[in-house]
């Protein structure tokens, strides 16, 4: 937010809200200390804004206040907060009802231990009115904390907090309040990995935008959302559970996509012997993969994620080019399960090609070690020989000379395995072939994606699907005059 063309400090945006008399609530905070409400105070004229600060430390006090969660710094404690204290300035206040806008934030925050042996991270939300007497909207992120410091972690919090308030109720758009998260502080310093806002003020919100915006703004590296489109925190819903990850365009998704998927599951639990249950499927898209022409397209991602998810599966956004990198962010959450990831025999080649890691300064080596570091299985699914017609497996895969015996290494212990039981029917099917049989009129591409794909992208005309004319509107010739 400015004012006269200078960008306010942390302060001076505390201050403001201050000083507006309509804006009224409750600030309160667990984890971290009371640094947003800190700010307020400091600001001078809290008292035109604050109605209460809370800081319930003790976990016996905690439940009993806002009830019990299986663990303390969790969006499901968020939210009993949230309902909680914005619940009582509805009971409490009836007097200013109708001349004030009404706040409740809160926040749950695990900053770093004295051993530094955690990770800083937290739960913010703020539930807030726009206009007085109406119902309240939800803004809710998540802040991973990078510094090594408890003191600069609790400051990051105390001015996203003020951030998260002030662009609230000073914006209208979420694009803006996402923008405004990051002033005043660096983007060296943390992550928001995850933002959602909703309510009636933001009803035309959606959200998977707000997502691929995070990392397109270099605010996180990965974002995750669910089959029913709602936002997930990756370090949450992957939390010490086994995950199958498939990457790809999906421009559109094809009954090789499906196929790769299923067949990589199944081989995976046999190789692991993973529950079932305790077992997460998702496919990733990289931003890089998202450009078009070297542009985003919104519109053309929100095509293939809403394919994505009406097959059931979750779907990750992330900036993650290289293998290993995707790897290394998944590994974190899933502590000692296992992760598999599932590619096509072109993507093993790149794997073992040497000039991809020219910027590590031990090259393939480096690279392996990242990729194999905790318990990482590659499954291998196969290919058409295009001049053959034969089918290529990992097993035939030969890298360079130099390398065929580290090659085998990784396949003598497990990491790398072959996928069976692929339909060799749909081995021929190429994305970009069914994009042009789209674009054409053609209705061969139907039989190469499953039918709910295929249904979809007649109705709404996605990937160019041509619109039929009306009578009036095909060509007539009409005489010169």
């Amino acid at each position: 937010m400015t004012e006269f063309g200078k960008k306010l400090t942390t302060k001076e945006k505390a201050l403001q809200l201050n000083l507006d008399t309509s804006i009224y609530g409750t600030v309160a905070e667990i984890g971290g200390g009371q640094e947003v409400a800190a700010y307020f105070f400091r600001a001078g004229a809290a008292s035109g804004t604050i109605a209460k600060t809370m800081s319930a430390y003790d976990m016996t006090f905690s439940d009993a206040i806002y009830g019990k969660c299986e663990r303390y710094v969790c969006e499901e404690k968020l939210g009993k907060m949230l309902d909680r204290e914005y619940s009582l300035l509805d009971q409490r206040l009836t007097h200013r009802a109708k001349k004030s806008r009404f706040f409740a934030y809160a926040n749950t925050v695990e900053t770093i231990n004295y051993d530094r042996s955690n990770v800083g991270h937290g739960w913010m939300g703020l539930r807030f009115q726009k206009h007085p007497g109406t119902a309240p909207n939800d803004c809710i992120i998540h802040v991973s904390l990078k510094d090594r410091d408890a003191e600069w972690q609790q400051q990051v919090l105390g001015i996203i907090g003020v951030n998260l308030i002030h662009s609230c109720y000073h914006f209208s758009t979420a694009e803006e309040i996402i923008d405004a998260l990051i002033e005043n502080v660096r983007l060296d310093r943390f992550e928001i990995d995850m933002f959602s806002i909703s309510g009636p003020d933001f009803h035309h919100v959606d959200n998977r935008l707000m997502t691929l915006r995070l990392v397109k703004n270099g605010l996180t590296e990965a974002a995750m959302f669910g089959p029913d489109r709602g936002v997930l925190l990756p370090a949450e819903h992957l939390y010490n559970k086994n995950v199958v990850a498939l990457r790809g365009r999906f421009r559109p998704v094809t009954h090789v996509n499906v196929d790769m998927m299923i067949t990589g599951l199944r081989a995976f639990r046999k190789e692991t012997e993973a529950d079932r249950n305790d077992t997460i499927p998702l496919v990733e898209l990289t931003l890089n993969d998202l450009r078009l022409g070297g542009e985003l397209d919104e519109s053309d991602y929100l095509d293939r994620v809403d394919l994505l998810c009406s097959l059931g599966q979750n779907v990750l956004i992330s900036n993650y080019q290289e293998h290993y990198k995707l790897a290394g962010y998944l590994s974190q959450f899933i502590k000692r399960k296992t992760l598999g990831l599932i590619i096509g025999l072109n993507n093993l080649a790149q794997i073992f090609d040497e000039s991809y890691y020219e910027n590590l300064k031990g090259g393939i080596l480096e690279s392996f070690s990242r990729l194999f570091g905790s318990d990482v299985r590659l499954l291998v699914y196969p290919i058409l020989d295009t001049e053959t017609r034969k089918l290529k497996t990992s097993e035939g895969f030969e890298p360079a000379e130099h390398l065929r015996n580290l090659y085998q290494y990784f396949v003598a212990n497990g990491k790398i395995f072959s996928i069976p039981g692929a339909k060799l029917e749909n081995l021929h099917i190429i994305s970009d072939n069914v994009l042009d049989l789209i674009a054409s009129g053609s209705d061969e591409w139907e039989v190469m994606v499953p039918n709910r794909v295929a249904e979809s992208i007649k109705e709404h005309h996605l990937f160019n699907y041509p619109y039929e004319l009306k009578p009036d509107e095909e060509d007539i010739d009409v005489p010169t005059p």
